[in-house]
């Protein structure tokens, strides 16, 4: 599937501007991962976080994450659950930087800007 570089762009900067680590986002490409072991201190445990997150705060991320592509939420024979995984552009992205080797470092302020600006607007992917 093609992407626009412009939603490859933002899907790479929503990643770095996340309050997540590479380790859930590897662990997602192999299976769904709930909320309950992102949030509060099971997300440090686990080394998804680098410090607690609320369970609002947690989700509220990856809801955002949701909107540009990256992320989309398991589905049960009940409905929706509390699990997320990659989706085709999360899958591509996270395997672009495990094959490379190298971390996605530190956004910088204009990603941190055009990121708030993004998601204040709620721009889709």
């Amino acid at each position: 599937m093609q992407y626009s570089s412009q939603a490859i762009n933002r899907a790479m900067r929503a990643m770095r501007c996340s309050p997540f680590e590479m380790k859930l986002f590897a662990s997602m490409r192999l299976q769904s991962v709930s909320l309950s072991e992102i949030s509060e201190q099971m997300g440090v445990q686990r080394q998804y976080t680098r410090h607690p997150l609320a369970e609002l705060t947690a989700e509220n991320a990856l809801l955002w994450l949701i909107q540009v592509g990256i992320l989309r939420r398991e589905v049960d024979g009940q409905g929706l659950t509390d699990s997320f995984r990659l989706t085709p552009l999360g899958r591509n992205l996270v395997e672009q930087w495990q094959h490379e080797e190298k971390a996605w470092g530190s956004p910088s302020l204009n990603d941190r800007l055009l990121n708030v600006f993004s998601r204040w607007l709620r721009l889709p992917a």
